[in-house]
């Protein structure tokens, strides 16, 4: 069985837990409703916090988080696998640890997968963003087995380094998630461009769901949820505020666009860059 329906929700997270974890169980089930088998959710599923004091002190340990535990109950009482985007865990240092959970559908957590690459940037009009003053790396890629095929999980910022995806696809994975809370500005340059790329690099379908709008701390996040073939086509695409899309996919067509496109078959190992000799050390010399 390689076909299935996959739905990402559209979320504007906010500060409050329990307001948000009520928000998301009322669009799961609307995806639920329309036939979705996985349902993913976006970055910062939870909660965007007012602070990073704030955030610190609502990351519990794994067994004890709220969230956790309510997405497990989402996933028993619709029989569907729901990818929860990241929770905050708290780490054994006293960090956050940007996690995302993959549950099937009797609630069982089949997969974790830790945030690799952490978003320290300074981006025009003067926003600033430092996640690795708050969070703890991950450092594993990860593969997940579903009924469907195998999946290769990833979160946000990642997508700006193809080596990751590269790994997963040689790795055996035919569907790629990248839950999201991308801002408006990288959103607006770079979103469907890098989306699009995973997917026609990888021969993967890459399913995108997104945060949207206005959160704590004047941060504004770009949505359009996106779910991309193999061939880089947009199956589905959200537009900027809350709400559910999916698509109808077959897996067995990533083999179709491996055949058509046979790159990953092509990798060649290679030495590094020397670097050249010029101006006045070409003088020296």
């Amino acid at each position: 069985m390689t076909s299935l329906k996959v739905a990402c929700v559209q979320l504007n997270t906010g500060a409050d837990m329990a307001a948000n974890l009520a928000a998301v169980g009322d669009l799961v089930r609307r995806a639920r409703d329309g036939g979705a088998d996985l349902i993913t959710l976006p970055e910062n599923t939870a909660m965007m916090a007012e602070s990073a004091a704030d955030l610190r002190a609502s990351a519990v340990p794994e067994a004890e988080h709220p969230a956790v535990a309510a997405c497990a109950e989402l996933a028993r009482q619709t029989g569907a696998w729901l990818l929860a985007g990241t929770l905050g865990v708290r780490s054994a240092d006293g960090r956050v640890a940007p996690r995302s959970f993959l549950f099937d559908g009797q609630g069982e957590i089949q997969a974790r997968y830790d945030k690799i690459h952490m978003f320290d940037v300074d981006l025009p009009e003067g926003e600033v963003h430092r996640e690795s003053k708050t969070f703890e790396p991950g450092n594993r890629a990860v593969l997940a087995a579903t009924p469907w095929g195998l999946m290769g999980l990833t979160v946000c910022y990642d997508v700006r380094f193809p080596y990751l995806y590269r790994a997963l696809a040689h790795a055996g994975a035919r569907l790629l998630t990248v839950p999201a809370a991308f801002t408006r500005v990288s959103g607006e340059a770079h979103w469907h461009t890098l989306l699009r790329a995973r997917a026609i690099e990888t021969g993967c379908f890459v399913v995108a769901p997104a945060q949207c709008g206005r959160h704590p701390r004047k941060r504004q996040t770009y949505g359009r949820s996106l779910i991309v073939d193999p061939w880089g086509r947009v199956l589905a695409e959200a537009g900027q505020e809350v709400g559910v899309i999916s698509a109808e996919i077959d897996l067995a067509a990533c083999d179709e666009a491996r055949t058509m496109i046979p790159a990953l078959s092509h990798d060649r190992r290679f030495e590094g860059p020397e670097l050249p000799v010029i101006g006045a050390d070409r003088a020296r010399g």
